[in-house]
């Protein structure tokens, strides 16, 4: 099927390609503004201070290398069972499964950002200075840590983040589109009714060397 054939096909059946993705997309939006609650984002960053760093003239490229590596591992640790129970209990919550926390660490530095997601702006900012507080405690057990310092305490969200409402309308949109397109062709594969001389040499791979025309009136 030529391009032509195919825009031929779409201006044919407009009405469904048109209507489809608009009801999709509607579908989409009443879905999306109408049941699916607001979620907030809360975000804490972090230092990890290695032992014996702050003693002049004694860190060396590897003691750097070495200690962007133990970042990483902290990274980890935010995420690790004890941490997610200890802060838990600390906030007298059975646990943290309606939150996702997500933790950014870049390979050339020291910092680490933790966010919290939910749909509580208050309970998100909480959880993650409570996560942060956790983990410098642990990691101090567990780790060559010094301690982990606070950069930005995370601050109550007063706009939602998410979800991304007109994204999900026009993935919708153009969901219901490739779908009505996908039922114009198919529906045309499948429709073998001979329609013309064109069709004719289509189907028996040889030339028409005649046409008869149409009687009118009985003649």
């Amino acid at each position: 099927m030529t391009l032509l054939e195919l825009l031929q096909l779409i201006q044919k059946h407009l009405k469904l390609v048109v209507i489809t993705p608009l009801a999709c997309a509607f579908l989409a939006a009443v879905v999306s503004f109408g049941f699916l609650p607001d979620t907030y984002t809360a975000t804490t960053s972090m230092y990890v201070l290695t032992k014996g760093e702050n003693t002049p003239g004694s860190v060396s490229n590897s003691d750097l290398a070495a200690s962007q590596m133990i970042t990483n591992d902290v990274a980890s640790l935010i995420k690790s069972d004890r941490v997610l129970k200890d802060t838990a209990t600390a906030l007298n919550m059975n646990s943290l499964v309606d939150y996702d926390i997500a933790v950014k660490s870049e390979t050339t530095t020291r910092v680490l950002s933790v966010s919290v997601e939910g749909e509580d702006a208050q309970s998100t900012a909480i959880i993650a200075n409570g996560l942060a507080k956790n983990v410098s405690s642990v990691a101090q057990e567990v780790m060559s840590i010094q301690s982990i310092n606070v950069i930005d305490e995370a601050a109550t969200p007063e706009q939602p983040s998410g979800p991304n409402r007109p994204m999900y309308v026009l993935v919708a949109f153009l969901a219901g589109l490739f779908l009505a397109v996908a039922i114009v062709v198919l529906r045309d594969m499948m429709n073998t009714k001979v329609r013309g001389a064109d069709d004719v040499e289509e189907l028996l791979n040889v030339p028409v060397i005649g046409r008869i025309p149409t009687m009118k009136g009985g003649e």
